[in-house]
């Protein structure tokens, strides 16, 4: 039986939240069963958020994230909240743009300047979460990188799903030739 818990955590106003809730609707295009979850601080920005998915080809118990198979962190908040969850064999995926002490006794830590890429590329760090969006789909393998594209399109508006679609596919290409992945084998996780 294939089951991921993924944990996305970093500040509110991030995108977060939508993150998730991609990967979860990617997830059930690719036919697996999928559990979200969310919760963030009471201001609007700034304060902590993470959504949490879990995927699976069977049954879902229990639909909060006990132990991360990927933390996926856009805050150094995030990384020191979260750590304690990923399991000695997930992976780790940062926003190097904003995390700067990423932890050396994690095996598997996949570095990509998301906000540093949103900036130069559309002159706005909000695609920052469609960037690890893609390096995530790159990296992990576990959601289908066409299904990835086709739940942002079904996501977003018309006039504005382009541009994120777009920060998707360069998250994808960044992962790939930052690290010469095609995707990793969790199945062992």
């Amino acid at each position: 039986m294939k089951r991921f818990e993924i944990r996305i955590a970093g500040l509110g106003g991030q995108g977060i939240v939508m993150v998730g809730q991609i990967i979860g609707r990617t997830a059930v295009y690719d036919g697996m069963n999928v559990v979200q979850t969310q919760s963030y601080g009471a201001e609007a920005r700034g304060s902590g958020a993470k959504s949490e998915v879990i995927i699976s080809d069977g049954k879902i118990g229990f639909p909060f994230v006990q132990k991360c198979d990927v933390l996926v962190v856009m805050s150094q908040e995030a990384v020191d909240k979260n750590l304690k969850d990923l399991k000695p064999s997930g992976v780790l995926i940062v926003d190097s743009s904003i995390v700067k002490s990423v932890p050396t006794n994690v095996k598997r830590v996949y570095e990509i300047p998301a906000t540093k890429i949103a900036e130069e590329m559309f002159s706005e760090k909000m695609y920052a979460n469609m960037i690890i969006l893609g390096a995530f789909a790159k990296i992990t393998g576990i959601v289908s990188e066409e299904n990835v594209e086709k739940a942002v399109a079904d996501t977003f508006p018309r006039e504005t799903a382009g541009p994120n679609i777009e920060a998707v596919k360069k998250g994808k290409k960044s992962a790939a030739s930052l690290y010469r992945l095609h995707s990793l084998n969790l199945d062992k996780l």
